[in-house]
């Protein structure tokens, strides 16, 4: 395989602002070609297996003494959203519904979540992460001026889930991430792993978060081993076994809950639509659409002609850019100024700070030898 100084994939829209693609003399790229041999595969004797599915279901459902049989984080998103649906409505599962709160919910997914909550008669418990400490880590991120300025959103939301669960002794995680939206994964220079404790450390230390007593921690050792297979807390990818299809999901959820689209994946979070729509093209210049496109096209949901279309326009008009970034400098109470100053800063990455990658990627390794995860390539 072979990097020009621009290629773009024959089959998807991923080119080379992923900084680690590789072609194939015809000029397909490597996402495509681990989706084809190793991804898709796992994919399809995931959903051929109904047995086993029913099995699973079964086993969840076997303690009838508890209120509820399993727990399903709800951002407000189409996959959980959906989620939701077919576990409640086809599954008959009884869910406890948990939200993390942190602090940057937009109006659309309250009302969405509000939705589904109510037509369903479900409970939700919310969870609200202190947001001083949210605010001084967020802005750790954009000080030491890494692309991953996500990961103290995204860290407590996995972890305040996995601390409920086992804390309410639930045995059953309902996790909405799909090979079928997801199947073609982000560059790990942009989107490094949101649990290296040792990284996430060393940058709240270093950049002035450091006192942050009650924000929710978790290392992959404590989250993907202790609590996975020591206390047994289980994590079940309901959308891998099932037929989902994105424009399918999103009819159902409108048709019947009123639920209101977002202009695209992960949008629910205002803080994830300025990092996805403008603080990541604008900065490191990737944008994460070619990313959800090119799943689309692979698990033929999108064609490769409406994926290049779509390209064309910039997420952010510039008027709304200048909008978005006084919003989010505003909320994390810096100046407009200074949030600039951050977007024209000198570029770091993961590799430029302490981190524990090499152990991440020998974990990786051992999990997918043993079939405990699939080969889908980071």
């Amino acid at each position: 395989m072979q990097v020009n100084k621009y290629q773009i994939c024959k089959k998807c829209v991923m080119d080379t602002s992923d900084p680690s693609i590789q072609f194939t003399a015809e000029g397909i790229c490597d996402n495509c070609i681990q989706f084809e041999s190793v991804t898709k595969q796992y994919w399809q004797e995931k959903k051929k297996n109904k047995e086993e599915f029913r099995k699973i279901i079964d086993r969840i459902k076997s303690n009838k003494r508890k209120k509820y049989d399993c727990i399903l984080g709800l951002s407000g998103g189409i996959d959980s959203s959906y989620m939701l649906h077919y576990a409640v409505t086809k599954l008959k599962l009884r869910p406890l519904v948990f939200h993390v709160d942190g602090g940057w919910n937009s109006d659309i997914s309250v009302s969405n979540i509000k939705f589904l909550i109510s037509k369903l008669n479900l409970d939700l418990f919310t969870e609200v992460i202190n947001w001083e400490e949210m605010r001084k880590f967020q802005l750790a991120f954009f000080k030491a001026g890494v692309p991953h300025i996500d990961i103290p959103q995204d860290h407590a939301f996995i972890s305040t889930l996995y601390n409920f669960a086992n804390k309410n002794g639930i045995k059953w995680i309902l996790n909405g991430g799909n090979i079928s939206t997801e199947c073609i994964r982000n560059p790990l220079k942009f989107f490094y792993y949101g649990t290296d404790i040792k990284h996430l450390n060393f940058i709240r230390k270093n950049f002035g978060a450091y006192h942050m007593p009650t924000y929710p921690f978790s290392s992959i050792l404590r989250h993907k081993l202790w609590l996975r297979y020591i206390k047994r807390v289980k994590v079940l990818k309901v959308l891998d076994y099932v037929e989902y299809n994105k424009s399918d999901a999103l009819d159902e959820l409108v048709k019947i809950y009123g639920w209101k689209p977002y202009p695209r994946k992960h949008f629910e979070s205002r803080f994830t639509r300025y990092f996805e729509g403008y603080w990541l093209p604008e900065r490191f210049g990737f944008d994460t659409r070619r990313v959800q496109f090119s799943s689309l096209i692979c698990t033929n949901q999108l064609s490769r002609e409406e994926a290049l279309e779509k390209l064309k326009e910039p997420e952010f008009s510039e008027e709304d850019a200048i909008s978005e970034t006084r919003y989010v400098a505003n909320k994390l109470k810096i100046t407009y100024e200074e949030l600039i100053k951050y977007r024209d800063m000198k570029k770091k990455y993961y590799y430029d700070y302490p981190h524990s990658l090499t152990l991440f990627q020998l974990g990786a390794k051992f999990m997918q030898k043993f079939g405990l995860e699939a080969g889908i390539k980071r």
